[in-house]
């Protein structure tokens, strides 16, 4: 299912930026909120606003195309312009430490701002970094144990934040967006109602379909080169992502960790390598083409962990739906070898 959208409205240079008192859907002031406008703190929750409002609010994304939004950080000081704005969206984790900055001021300073954490109520079923899936024995509701807090950072730096790429856990997100939305602009609550309710139809249909590609496959194990960010999607679905990089985009991968990776591909099989197109603008990714000309793999192809969005996506209007239906699920049926 594809839903309709409105123009992109995604700056390069960032864009002013949103309005945010604390995190917590208590904190907002409905009665003076105006939410005729409003800012996400990334693409994936900038693309989900959008839907969820519809006409009625039009959000901004301040990270650029072309950046990914996890560990970016603004030019400046965009307190005040998100002070602005009516309303915004994001998730109080130290991956997004600018938008957990701003609301912490804003809860200070400000109490005429919806504020709404993605992440709320989400404490039992956020992963740790160094929580491991398990291909042979998966359970889709496993154990999600990490540690927690009565604070609003959900754990620290300890948890891993890519819980958008779940489609199942994201049903829950555009509840809480929904649910904000309507508490903060009570005229409009049945139109984010429906919104959302017509989009969670969708994502259930994300979620179908990598079901039924899991059940098809006849390989649960796939080669990245790039970052770990993916293991959301691994717990949910009960398939492995080895990657010789680690949880750190930064973070340059061992000789042996690649020799391992070298060894895997050919143990399994592999004849393509999944790759990260935000990691070079320029295309030259080193990594895929040592793994390539070291291993029997003879291709390769990107997947998107959707916190960002690239020109040539955002010119055929690819939001999160699109860019799930259209880059990862083929590339994951392609490399896992499913119908």
């Amino acid at each position: 299912m594809k839903l309709t959208r409105r123009t992109l409205l995604q700056t390069a240079a960032g864009a002013a930026t949103v309005s945010t008192v604390a995190g917590c859907l208590d904190d907002i002031s409905a009665a003076d909120a105006n939410l005729d406008a409003g800012y996400a703190a990334f693409f994936t929750l900038w693309d989900w606003a959008e839907q969820v409002s519809g006409d009625a609010i039009d959000f901004e994304n301040p990270v650029g195309t072309g950046q990914a939004g996890h560990g970016w950080s603004p030019s400046g000081d965009l307190t005040r312009d998100i002070a602005d704005a009516g309303v915004f969206v994001y998730f109080d984790t130290p991956a997004f430490s600018w938008a957990q900055d701003v609301a912490a001021t804003l809860e200070a300073d400000y109490d005429t701002v919806a504020v709404i954490d993605g992440l709320a109520g989400l404490d039992d079923q956020l992963l740790g970094w160094d929580h491991e899936t398990d291909s042979h024995d998966h359970e889709s509701e496993g154990d999600h144990s990490n540690e927690t807090n009565d604070g609003h950072d959900h754990g620290g730096a300890s948890i891993d934040p890519h819980v958008w790429l779940d489609p199942v856990l994201a049903t829950e997100i555009v509840n809480t967006i929904a649910s904000g939305l309507a508490e903060a602009d009570p005229d409009n609550a049945e139109t984010y109602e429906e919104n959302a309710a017509s989009y969670k139809s969708a994502l259930e249909s994300v979620d179908q379909q990598f079901t039924e590609l899991l059940e098809t496959a006849d390989r649960h194990v796939a080669v990245f080169a790039g970052h770990d960010s993916f293991t959301y999607l691994q717990d949910r679905y009960g398939f492995e992502i080895h990657t010789p990089v680690g949880v750190s985009p930064q973070e340059e991968p061992s000789a042996s960790d690649i020799s391992e990776t070298i060894d895997l591909v050919d143990s399994e099989g592999i004849e393509t390598i999944l790759y990260d197109p935000f990691e070079d603008p320029d295309g030259a990714y080193p990594l895929v083409e040592t793994i390539i000309e070291e291993s029997d793999a003879t291709d390769a192809m990107p997947i998107t962990h959707l916190s960002g969005t690239l020109a040539t996506w955002q010119d055929e209007g690819w939001g999160y739906l699109e860019q799930m239906e259209e880059i990862n699920l083929p590339a994951f049926r392609e490399v896992l070898d499913a119908q």
